[in-house]
């Protein structure tokens, strides 16, 4: 009579089904905090669904454009291809329009900055004026002028105006 051995050879757990077959998955992402409908109504994504390009503004129904050309030669004509300095160039760059190119068209095209070009100064001088960021009460004593010669020769009496004592 020989024993049958009640020792399991297989490590535990037992990986057998699908869901534990490969062990515990690990995901790199974490899921997220809110569920979509209410994460869609917060930025970005609120801010980018509010806010119309260029190209879908124009797929409005009451989008009215004067400027826009209303068939292919109109299209063409407002080019901005130059046959003299741009000559055999490839046929859609000869329909790049002044938008593309980033010439000023007087649109604001989305996630575009204008850049600010900040004059120099005339001659390069190095004076500029400055103003005062908080209009002060005239009527304060910190903002006089403060001198050891006008309150010291008061008869003995050292003392500001504000009652401080002179450090001379």
């Amino acid at each position: 009579m020989t024993l049958q051995s009640t020792r399991d050879p297989y490590p535990f757990p037992q990986l057998q089904n699908d869901g534990d077959f490969f062990g515990q998955r690990y995901t790199e992402k974490q899921p997220y905090s809110k569920p979509t409908h209410l994460a869609q109504n917060e930025d970005p994504w609120n801010r980018l669904n509010s806010t119309c390009t260029l190209s879908s503004s124009r797929h409005e129904v009451y989008h009215q454009d004067p400027q826009a050309p209303r068939d292919s030669l109109d299209f063409i004509l407002k080019s901005k291809y130059d046959h003299h300095d741009e000559f055999l160039r490839a046929k859609n760059e000869t329909l790049y329009q002044p938008e593309t190119k980033g010439d000023e068209h007087g649109r604001v095209l989305k996630n575009r900055i204008v850049e600010v070009i900040i004059e120099k100064p005339y001659l390069n001088h190095p004076l500029t004026v400055d103003e005062q960021k908080k209009k002060d009460s005239i009527h304060t004593i910190e903002n006089a002028i403060e001198g050891h010669h006008t309150q010291t020769t008061n008869r003995g009496y050292s003392r500001k105006p504000d009652g401080g004592f002179f450090s001379s």
